[in-house]
């Protein structure tokens, strides 16, 4: 994983908090006495477009997608506080507030640029920073995708429920749960796995990132077209789709000193234990 050292001033903060204000009133207290001492201005759930050095997410994993997503391409650091269960893409966890806080405030942190997976279209939104999916309706039949990496055929016609494009950021949730391979942060690179294919030559894939993935809907529904968690549109049979990996999209704050692989034994290992 490879940070760069941020060097900025800190005078305008975004700020984003989870679904249930009642688990962070007393860190956005905090936050804002911090921030007038500090002389920073900080701007709550903003309008996209909004400028700002640094945007702080109060939240679990969900609201430091939603800030993730909303800072894409415009070079501000997403400092997320974990106030959620897993918090994989925390900065720092919750017990650290007033640390973390402090050095949200004064620039006084790493950041690791993040990439992400496009896909062909007009839309500026057609865009995941952990994942894309095809995905297919629980009510209609089991979805038939085909699709080729770098211009060569890799399944055809796989009967599925879907298949999942992953960022190594992505790939310790969605496509970690239907088996597929966990990819550190920073390595340039991409996975693509099926969900609960019914073919035993069906394998999970990383692919070079300069390797366009096209999807072909070979059934006879639409299925869904799903963008972090998010729907966005489907994929009518017969149609296909282009799917790219995009590099430093957007960039998350990390502490000095942090490391992937004790995020991975700290955070994912203890689910198991």
């Amino acid at each position: 994983m490879s940070a760069r050292e941020a060097t900025r001033a800190i005078r305008t903060a975004t700020v984003y908090t989870h679904s249930r204000p009642d688990q962070t009133a007393d860190a956005v207290a905090a936050l804002r006495t911090s921030a007038e001492r500090a002389g920073v201005e900080l701007l709550f759930e903003p309008e996209p477009g909004t400028k700002a050095d640094v945007s702080i997410v109060l939240g679990g994993d969900g609201a430091t997608l939603r800030a993730l997503r909303a800072n894409a391409g415009t070079g501000v650091p997403v400092f997320a506080i974990n106030f959620g269960r897993i918090g994989f893409l925390a900065t720092a966890d919750r017990t650290e507030l007033e640390a973390a806080v402090e050095r949200a405030l004064n620039g006084r942190f790493e950041v690791v640029p993040l990439p992400a997976i496009a896909l062909d279209g007009d839309s500026p939104e057609l865009f995941g920073i952990n994942e894309v999916s095809f995905q297919r309706r629980s009510h209609l039949n089991m979805a038939q995708i085909s699709y080729s990496i770098g211009g060569e055929e890799v399944g055809e016609r796989v009967p599925c429920d879907g298949l999942i494009a992953a960022t190594p950021a992505g790939s310790t949730g969605y496509n970690l749960s239907v088996g597929g391979p966990i990819l550190a942060w920073g390595v340039k690179a991409y996975t693509v796995s099926l969900i609960a294919p019914h073919a035993l030559s069906a394998r999970a894939l990383v692919a070079a990132p300069e390797d366009l993935l096209r999807v072909i809907n070979a059934g006879g529904d639409p299925v869904d077209i799903v963008v972090d968690g998010m729907r966005t549109g489907e994929l009518d049979a017969g149609k296909a789709m282009e799917l790219s990996f995009r590099p430093d999209v957007v960039g998350l704050a990390q502490l000095p000193g942090s490391s992937f692989y004790r995020r991975f034994r700290e955070k994912l290992l203890q689910l198991t234990s």
